[in-house]
C-alpha cells in the first residue's frame, strides 16, 4: 500500500467516525427541558391533585402531545412508542384495563397517576445514576396532567 492510499484511508476513516458521531449526538436532541404554554387549560391551584383532571380534554391532549414531544419523546419515544431507551409509556396502565371490576380499576388508575406524577417531578435515580431527571420547577401541574392525559390517548390497551 503507498503512502498516498493508507493517508487517504486515514482521512476516510476518520469522515466516516466523525459524521457518525455528530448524526448520533443530534439524534438524541436537545436535552434542556422546555417550559409548556398550558393557556387554554383550566388552573389548578398550587395543591398537587392526586389524579389527572383533564383525562379527554382535547385541548389538554393537544398541548400534552406537543410538551412530549419536547421533553419526553427523546427518551420515551415519538408518539409515546419507545424505541427501548425508556419504559414506552402507552403501557403505563395496562394492568388497570384488565380489571373487571370498576372500584378496582379506578383505584389502579389512582396509583397510577401517584406514580407517574411522582416520577416526573422528583424523576428516577439509580445507583446514584439519574434515569430520568426531575421536571419539577420546569413543568406546571397543568403542563404534567396534560402529558398524562396525552399518554391515556395513546394507550395501548384501551377501556
Amino acid at each position: 500500500m503507498t503512502d498516498r492510499t493508507a493517508r487517504w484511508l486515514r482521512r476516510s476513516a476518520l469522515a466516516v467516525f466523525l459524521a457518525s458521531s455528530s448524526l448520533a449526538a443530534m439524534a438524541h436532541g436537545d436535552v434542556v427541558p422546555h417550559a409548556v404554554d398550558t393557556t387554554g387549560l383550566p388552573d389548578l391551584g398550587k395543591e398537587w391533585l392526586a389524579t389527572n383532571p383533564y383525562i379527554g380534554d382535547k385541548k389538554a391532549i393537544e398541548i400534552g402531545s406537543s410538551a412530549f414531544g419536547q421533553n419526553c419523546a427523546r427518551c420515551h419515544g415519538i408518539d409515546a412508542i419507545s424505541g427501548g431507551i425508556a419504559p414506552d409509556l402507552r403501557k403505563l396502565d395496562n394492568e388497570c384495563a384488565t380489571q373487571s371490576n370498576p372500584r378496582k380499576r379506578e383505584a389502579c388508575l389512582a396509583e397510577v397517576d401517584n406514580y407517574f406524577l411522582t416520577t416526573v417531578r422528583n424523576g428516577r435515580t439509580r445507583n446514584g445514576a439519574v434515569y430520568m431527571p426531575p421536571f419539577e420547577g420546569i413543568l406546571n401541574q397543568e403542563a404534567i396532567w396534560a402529558i398524562k392525559s396525552y399518554l391515556v390517548s395513546r394507550r395501548e390497551k384501551p377501556f
